[in-house]
């Protein structure tokens, strides 16, 4: 069996319906045929193709990959994190309503995630718990909002929202840091946001916010952590000796790799073998960043063909734990 909790959607939203968040940065799907554009305002943002918007087109892509299950989630550029809450909240609603519609044909392979307005923390409990009643199986957030790092308290007042309920989180990274100094090669792609998915699961690390959130809270970070797994003695031996770091952070870091979980994306075996030796096999969840041309193209093969892996393990990532996370 195999379960992609980690794939991207974009509904076919108009310009006009885009407009109404903000005319000149909000997203919209530009379509000719089977191909598309995601736009900005007036600007090319991405190009893109039908399984992104298609369901019928995305049943097929679950046969020719043959995944059981494949979790959905909003391209991030859709988040509105900066944009009024007036106006992001009627956005969020009609994104996860949208979302439901392309599960519509069959719900028993395609899940969604919800998004929610993060600027706005109690906005974005209500509508957590709206969509969780309406049939999503969680909830997707950024990494940060502005300069809020995962350990900011409104964001914490979220998860503790979350495990109350019983939502399942994912996070991942967006708005990338650095921009400036990453102007070609997608580099905010490949430096930026593994940095930025490490900073997300080190905030809540290093602030000591998982003390004050309940063990219950069932939360992944995308990319396999980005570089968590790697660095992950470097901070270990950054708290033995150095008493900052030690400050808000009362176990060693590596003592809390049980409070969360990761996805499969890295795209090699020597480093998927890290990360479960890091993580453990029962905290890797199989994900592959489909449809978009970063993502693992062979879903399920990186897992599959290890040479190292265990049956068990193999089993493990590619649907018993996502079967747990999100109680399917």
């Amino acid at each position: 069996m195999k379960i992609d909790i980690h794939s991207h959607f974009f509904p076919q939203i108009s310009q006009a319906e885009a407009a109404r968040l903000s005319p000149e940065r909000a997203p919209w799907l530009h379509t000719e045929g089977r191909t598309g554009q995601i736009m900005i305002g007036d600007k090319p943002f991405r190009p893109v193709h039908d399984v992104l918007w298609d369901p019928l087109r995305r049943i097929e892509h679950l046969d020719e990959q043959g995944l059981d299950i494949q979790v959905m989630c909003a391209t991030p550029v859709m988040f509105g994190y900066d944009q009024p809450i007036d106006r992001a909240l009627p956005w969020a609603q009609l994104m996860n309503d949208r979302a439901l519609e392309m599960t519509a044909s069959a719900p028993d392979r395609l899940k969604v995630l919800a998004q929610v307005p993060l600027q706005d923390i109690d906005a974005a409990c209500r509508e957590a718990s709206r969509a969780k009643a309406c049939g999503h199986v969680g909830v997707q957030i950024g990494n940060h909002v502005g300069n809020h790092d995962m350990d900011h308290d409104g964001l914490v007042c979220f998860l503790q929202h979350c495990a109350a309920e019983g939502i399942p989180l994912l996070v991942h990274p967006w708005d990338m840091m650095g921009r400036e100094r990453m102007k070609k090669w997608m580099l905010p792609w490949l430096v930026a946001m593994p940095a930025e998915t490490q900073l997300g699961i080190l905030s809540l690390i290093l602030s000591g916010a998982f003390e004050s959130l309940p063990e219950s809270l069932r939360i992944c970070f995308a990319h396999g952590g980005g570089g968590f797994a790697f660095l992950l003695g470097r901070v270990d031996n950054a708290w033995r000796h150095r008493d900052i770091v030690r400050e808000d952070c009362p176990n060693l870091p590596s003592s809390y790799v049980k409070r969360f979980h990761v996805d499969s994306a890295v795209f090699d075996p020597r480093s998927l073998q890290l990360l479960v030796d890091v993580m453990g096999a029962d905290r890797v969840m199989l994900g592959s960043d489909s449809p978009f041309p970063l993502g693992e193209q062979r879903i399920g093969s990186g897992v599959l063909e290890h040479p190292e892996l265990s049956d068990y393990e193999r089993k493990r990532i590619c649907a018993g734990n996502a079967q747990e996370f999100f109680g399917f």
